[in-house]
Parts: C-alpha cells; sequence; structure tokens
C-alpha cells in the first residue's frame, strides 16, 4: 500500500542529487507538498495506483521537438487525454512535432524517459524548453508529477506550481485545448 509522506524524506539515503535539488527547490520557495514513493513508473497504467494515494492526477509528460530539433516542448496533460500531434502543432504554430531525441531530454532537464517532469524546467537554466500546459491540468487544485525520479511522486498545489514555483524556474507555460 502507497503512503503519502508530507514533504521530503527524513534521509537522503538512496536519493538521487536531481531528487534531492527539487525538494530543496520546494523547500526553499516554503511550498507545502506530499509524496509518494513506489516502484520505477513506467507508464500510465501504474501511475493509477499512484493518482489514488496522491488524490491528484498525475500529468502525462512528453517531451517534444520540432523538426530541426531547434525548438523544444515539456508538454503537460491529463493521462487520460490522447495526445494528436496535429492539435498541438496547430496552436503552437509549428509545422511538424514529434517525440525530442532522449539525448535532450538528459542535456536540457537532467532527466530520463519515464522520468519526465515539470520539476525537470529546475535544470533547464538557458530556457531551451517551452512549457506546454493544457488547459485540464490548471482546472484541477492540485497537479501530480514526479521529483526528476520516477520511484517518488508530488503533490502540489496547482496555484503553487503556476505562481511559484514556475516563476522560481524562470518559466512561463503556454496554455493549449487538446
Amino acid at each position: 500500500m502507497l503512503e503519502l509522506q508530507t514533504g521530503r524524506p527524513v534521509s537522503n539515503d538512496g536519493r538521487m542529487e536531481k531528487e534531492i535539488r527539487v525538494y530543496d527547490l520546494l523547500d526553499s520557495l516554503q511550498i507545502s507538498y506530499q509524496r509518494v514513493d513506489h516502484e520505477a513508473a513506467m507508464n500510465m497504467e501504474v501511475c493509477e495506483a499512484i493518482d489514488l494515494a496522491l488524490q491528484a492526477t498525475i500529468c502525462k509528460n512528453l517531451f517534444l521537438c520540432n523538426r530541426q530539433e531547434t525548438d523544444f516542448y515539456l508538454l503537460m496533460m491529463p493521462g487520460t487525454k490522447k495526445f494528436k500531434t496535429k492539435d498541438l502543432s496547430k496552436q503552437l504554430g509549428v509545422s511538424r512535432l514529434s517525440f525530442a531525441p532522449e539525448g535532450y531530454m538528459k542535456q536540457f532537464l537532467d532527466i530520463t524517459p519515464g522520468s519526465v517532469s515539470v520539476m525537470g524546467l529546475m535544470n533547464d537554466s538557458d530556457n531551451r524548453v517551452q512549457l506546454v500546459i493544457d488547459e485540464d491540468v490548471l482546472a484541477g487544485e492540485y497537479v501530480g508529477c514526479h521529483p526528476c525520479i520516477n520511484t517518488s511522486s508530488l503533490r502540489l498545489k496547482t496555484q503553487d506550481l503556476v505562481e511559484k514555483i514556475l516563476p522560481a524556474m524562470g518559466h512561463k507555460p503556454i496554455v493549449v485545448q487538446l
């Protein structure tokens, strides 16, 4: 059974540095958050049990780029929605979007496949990645995300994400309707 914890782990033992940096950022911003530790969550089906424990919907996070691999996007959308490249491309004014090569994910966000998270934007100091959020994500009171690793999940107030966390990371989202 997954156990909801408040705040960061008691000990950093066995935790990756990039995960600890997420907790440090949230604590420095005085953000209240809850956390669930779990087995690696590699797909949305595994996330369903985590969603129940968090009482927040973990977003489907997609790392995308244009054909030339010069513009990069992190898309946050409800896991229940189907992703249609054409719909997003039209709203962003990009002729063709595709999944970005894994190397860029590590280079810009310090994350790996299965761990894609809005929190990775804290590592994007050069603002190479544009955050794109489906409007339905913003409609919920809470948002769920990984702390840059996929063996823990966080519940954050959506308002804290938009008004405190993203500005501290130097990112402003584009809101879309998918």
